[in-house]
């Protein structure tokens, strides 16, 4: 499960962060509305917890944001506004929860879980593949493929955005927790394991590279 936290108090921002770290989350780290809206773009997330006051913006901008690409993603909003009126105009913004500065951290994890529970699903159906980003598992016709680990999450990543031609900088930055320090030819590598482990075995076309401007899942496409 992967979330964006959006606060601008860094102190905060670093504590939340690391904690549902130790929970077993991805956890994304943004301190202004500009890198929020940046990393919404580019990466898929289950649920994203902002701040109302940002110093460019507020959260409650952020939701539509959010709605427009994954109607699916949570939106936890925090606030130092404890009046019942922001609360109101949180949720009926489309906001799924509204939790009070300041917290227990122990009882935001247990808000964050809940929503997390009654979120819609993330499994991608495109005819008879099925790919499950929560249990890492892929089946074609029935039968469950082995492909693990970045190919997995490479493949997952062009299939939510199969109407987009993505380019191997927006691939590392989407899916590598540090893209600086790994080289485009990761993605190279790893859609080879795709075509070798998965297509060429079931005979089948999930990904075509587009010429000097990256990959674009294709499936269904019959070799």
């Amino acid at each position: 499960m992967r979330i964006l936290i959006v606060e601008d108090e860094i102190t905060l921002n670093k504590t939340i962060v690391e904690g549902l770290q130790e929970f077993g989350y991805q956890a994304d780290s943004s301190e202004s509305f500009k890198d929020a809206e940046y990393y919404i773009g580019i990466r898929n997330y289950d649920l994203v917890l902002a701040d109302w006051m940002l110093p460019d913006g507020n959260g409650i901008d952020l939701i539509n944001i959010v709605k427009q690409k994954s109607p699916r993603t949570s939106v936890v909003i925090v606030s130092a506004k404890d009046d019942k009126e922001s609360e109101i105009k949180a949720l009926k913004a489309g906001a799924n929860d509204y939790i009070k500065k300041p917290f227990d951290f122990d009882v935001l994890v247990a808000r964050i879980e809940a929503r997390l529970r009654f979120g819609g699903t993330n499994v991608i159906e495109i005819e008879d593949l099925i790919i499950d980003p929560d249990e890492e598992k892929i089946t074609y016709l029935g039968k469950e493929v082995e492909l693990k680990g970045k190919p997995f999450e490479v493949l997952t990543h062009l299939a939510r955005h199969s109407d987009q031609i993505v380019s191997k900088e927006q691939l590392l930055d989407a899916i590598w927790e540090e893209p600086e320090l790994v080289t485009p030819n990761v993605i190279e590598v790893a859609i080879n394991q795709i075509r070798q482990k998965m297509d060429k075995p079931l005979n089948i076309s999930t990904i075509e590279t587009v010429r000097r401007r990256g990959y674009r899942f294709c499936f269904p496409k019959k070799v």
